[in-house]
């Protein structure tokens, strides 16, 4: 498998800041943030499988936008996976007639453009010969992580997350692990507003890592704008065995 990165930024402020979103090979989305909109119609149109980890609008502002520009012109609907309860979200939130149709039931709930399917953690989705599992994750909010499994490698991304053992435990039960795309929102110094807002600081993150059994490329996400410099110095710091670097915009994994 092949993972662009189309947005891997905790926030907006320029051309190459854009909130989380991924894609797998030329059909399947992980998280569908900002960085969505990069992508040309004829892209958009190829998508088929949407994998969120929670409801937070960096993650998903550009569903409603995506399948209201290319819902008419596909045969079958776009598939959106995520736990029951970010589904109830979305739902009762996004696709209500208010902020936006419910594309769920256009142009009929016998042929929408859009579908649901919900997700339990430790449940895969098997795409071919890819598979695609949810992990646990600690957020604000009901929340997953993914593991993306290739076959001959895998990838794990922790979505939004809080130090968490489950997660760590998850993490270790893969055994071909490649990639590790981990979030580090806040600097050191911001330890509290993570703790609060149940996102990763270095010092956080390290203690992840030293956790970790494999030897996975790590890549760090959803650095808060203005703060990128100051995380990856303090992350530079570390001293395990694993040594993270700062996830890219249009960067490419394959496992």
């Amino acid at each position: 498998m092949k993972l662009k990165v189309l947005g891997c930024s905790g926030g907006i402020g320029g051309a190459g800041m854009r909130t989380t979103a991924f894609l797998a090979d030329d059909d399947i989305l992980v998280d569908c943030g900002t960085g969505v909109g990069d992508l040309e119609l004829d892209a958009l149109r190829r998508i088929d499988h949407i994998f969120i980890t929670h409801a937070h609008l960096d993650h998903i502002v550009s569903i409603p936008l995506m399948i209201d520009s290319v819902g008419d012109s596909r045969s079958v609907p776009v598939t959106v996976y995520a736990s029951a309860e970010t589904i109830r979200i979305l739902r009762s939130h996004v696709f209500n007639w208010l902020v936006w149709p419910d594309f769920s039931a256009i142009p009929d709930r016998h042929r929408p453009f859009l579908r649901f399917q919900p997700l339990k953690v430790g449940e895969s989705v098997k795409l071919g010969a890819r598979t695609i599992t949810a992990l646990p994750a600690h957020h604000t909010v009901p929340a997953f992580g993914y593991c993306l499994d290739g076959g001959d490698g895998q990838l794990v991304y922790s979505g939004d997350t809080a130090y968490s053992s489950e997660l760590i435990a998850a993490i270790n039960k893969v055994p071909r692990l490649r990639h590790l795309i981990v979030e580090t929102a806040f600097s050191d110094e911001q330890h509290g507003l993570a703790v609060a807002s149940r996102h990763l600081c270095p010092n956080m993150l390290t203690a992840m890592l030293d956790e970790i059994h494999g030897h996975p490329e790590v890549h760090v996400s959803h650095l808060k704008p203005g703060l990128g410099e100051r995380i990856m110095a303090q992350l530079a710091a570390y001293r395990g065995p694993l040594r993270p670097r700062q996830l890219e915009q249009g960067q490419v994994l394959e496992f």
